[in-house]
């Protein structure tokens, strides 16, 4: 037996329980995981609450972690016994050990920690998702980050600094605001005391942003659409203060012919090919130190219901790990 963070319904914080699991043996094509650290996402609010379907209860929450190989199903061949291997949207996480396909599984070099595998699949996927195919950023574009402190605003300020953009913040404090402005952001919005929208024109001359990487969702819509340049890039890939109402699209018309996609992360790796070109880079950037990994919060597994209160009531900067 070993032990899983479990929900047998949806709720708070409170429905998370650290319980007994059997795990069992790894099937055709699958491999059994002893892992070492989770990562943290919204993404697992989002289960946790039902706002995002998770399939039979109970359930095991989670999207990303990192772990060693210790059974093989039959025939696994791009594995092997004792690789150190992490993971991204795959739903069961929150484990002392698991059961998953093989073809979900990228090797870590040994100059990347656990910890920061951990903290760096999802979110770094998903800034390279976002940079690279959403909106490809080009040398001299101006964008908008929302949560620019935040675990992928982290990242992707920094990676869009090193493709030649300029970067626009958009951060709760002024703390988060030095966080960020360390990180590849070379102007901060505190949402909380200024206008979003009026500032963004401001930074850029009246012209507006070429993309607004938006993960807040139902709050920040409006200010979003009207901080963008004509032909300019809404990705609306989060939804921290709840989903976006339905809306027509003739207002993107005279706002200058606007495009609003909703993309998502699952769409990315879908298949092995694109998951290994976004593993690839990211891998490349981190290992390479071009790209940092701010774990600023770690919690015991067992414990990450404190992880998620802190997370939600938006106390966290960085990556938060969950330590097994």
């Amino acid at each position: 037996m070993t032990k899983a963070i479990r929900i047998h319904e949806t709720g708070g914080p409170e429905v998370l329980r650290w319980e007994d699991i059997d795990v069992g043996e790894p099937g055709k094509g699958q491999v059994r995981l002893r892992q070492t650290v989770c990562g943290l996402n919204y993404i697992d609010v989002y289960g946790r609450t039902g706002l995002y379907p998770v399939g039979d209860l109970p359930a095991i929450p989670g999207m990303e972690a990192i772990g060693i190989v210790e059974a093989l199903g039959e025939g696994v061949t791009t594995v092997s016994m004792g690789d150190r291997v992490a993971y991204a949207m795959q739903f069961g996480a929150y484990a002392e050990a698991r059961l998953i396909d093989a073809g979900q599984l990228i090797r870590v070099p040994d100059a990347i920690s656990d910890e920061t595998a951990a903290a760096m699949m999802l979110k770094g996927l998903t800034a390279h998702y976002l940079l690279f195919r959403t909106y490809p950023v080009k040398s001299g574009d101006s964008i908008l980050v929302y949560a620019a402190a935040g675990g992928v605003g982290l990242i992707l300020c920094q990676w869009a600094q090193l493709l030649g953009a300029t970067v626009i913040g958009c951060v709760g404090s002024e703390e988060k605001a030095a966080l960020a402005k360390a990180n590849g952001c070379d102007h901060t919005i505190l949402y909380r005391q200024e206008d979003i929208a009026e500032r963004v024109r401001e930074l850029t001359d009246g012209v507006g942003v070429a993309a607004t990487y938006d993960s807040i969702g139902k709050a920040t819509f409006e200010a979003s659409l009207n901080s963008l340049r004509p032909f300019g890039v809404l990705a609306t890939y989060g939804t921290a203060s709840g989903p976006i109402e339905p809306f027509s699209p003739s207002i993107l018309a005279p706002k200058g012919s606007l495009y609003v996609t909703r993309p998502t992360l699952a769409s990315h790796v879908a298949t092995r090919d694109q998951l290994e070109e976004g593993a690839n880079r990211l891998i490349d950037v981190v290992e390479n130190n071009r790209v940092k990994i701010h774990v600023n919060q770690t919690f015991p597994l067992a414990h990450c219901a404190e992880a998620h209160r802190a997370l939600e009531a938006r106390k966290t900067t960085g990556s938060t790990v969950l330590i097994i």
